[in-house]
């Protein structure tokens, strides 16, 4: 039976505050495909699954519209709209304090919305229930809480939102399997998480949020603190959720190797939405070796002070 890991607003999704439209931006990919339920079912192959609201008409993942939030009664959030489609990639930039976190946090429901609107796969926010369809690796954290665990049970943990608190399946063991391989961990499977590195942690909380197989995954500066070999292991796991289906929405200060994943770029300032569109381009010294910092640069100013910045 797998440890009871405890979870904090940065932790898991959860119900807050929200509901209304959304705004039709970027790419339509819809790979919708069928899901079993039986115990030979390759949950790999599942994408954003048929029979599904929003997946299967095209209708936005995440569609936050006019979003206002605050942080212990401080605007964060001053009218941010966000549109994440099926099978999209979605990179959220912008320097700190610019309420790129707030923004993730508002769509998995740890910060309340106080103004604007929600909608998750087609659904109105407050009428969300299919959690499980949401993968969530939050900022660098300690993957267990400082409770003792093994890699195997916080990873099982992910599975929590399917099944609940029922015995765990043959699939669901195969499918924490998957995950671990995926990262790269599984022959630590067995190992206290106490006993990681920081990197190790991370690839943890990854595959947590991989084992549900999501049809969106989001990412809180998964970069950070990562080495060169972690950072393309992530690429490459990211590569292969976008090729079954999934959608990602990325909180990133550099792009390193996952520039070639994103379709689109939504670059925060001061809690309103400065760009909207293709990746700002890296010029001069911006584009050496070694400096992969993701912030508009001099040429890119009359785009970036357009529309709510004007």
């Amino acid at each position: 039976m797998s440890a009871v890991i405890p979870t904090t607003d940065s932790d898991r999704p959860h119900p807050a505050a929200g509901g209304g439209a959304d705004r039709n931006t970027g790419r339509n990919t819809d790979k919708s495909t069928d899901q079993s339920t039986g115990d030979h079912t390759d949950e790999k192959t599942r994408g954003t699954s048929g029979g599904r609201t929003g997946s299967e008409t095209g209708a936005a993942v995440v569609g936050l519209r006019g979003a206002v939030a605050s942080i212990g009664g401080r605007p964060v959030l001053r009218g941010v709209d966000l549109t994440v489609r099926p099978g999209e990639v979605v990179a959220l930039l912008g320097a700190n304090g610019s309420g790129k976190s707030t923004t993730v946090k508002s769509v998995i429901g740890s910060v309340p919305l106080d103004g604007g609107s929600l909608e998750l796969f087609g659904r109105p926010y407050r009428k969300f229930r299919d959690w499980h369809r949401i993968g969530y690796v939050p900022q660098r954290t300690t993957a267990a809480g400082g409770v003792p665990a093994t890699v195997r049970e916080v990873v099982s943990t992910g599975r929590l939102p399917q099944h609940g608190l029922l015995p765990f399946r043959r699939k669901d063991r195969a499918a924490v399997d998957r995950a671990l391989t995926a990262v790269g961990m599984l022959d630590r499977a067995g190992d206290g998480v106490a006993h990681l590195s920081g990197g190790q942690h991370q690839r943890v909380l990854i595959a947590r949020a991989l084992v549900g197989v999501p049809d969106l995954l989001i990412m809180d500066e998964p970069m950070a603190g990562v080495d060169v070999d972690s950072q393309q292991v992530l690429a490459d796991i990211l590569r292969n959720e976008v090729e079954r289906g999934c959608a990602v929405l990325l909180v990133l200060h550099e792009l390193g190797p996952l520039e070639p994943l994103i379709d689109r770029a939504v670059v925060l300032r001061d809690g309103c939405v400065a760009h909207d569109g293709p990746p700002p381009r890296s010029v001069g010294q911006h584009a050496l070796p070694g400096h992969d910092h993701v912030h508009p640069h001099a040429d890119d100013h009359h785009r970036t002070t357009q529309g709510l910045l004007a």
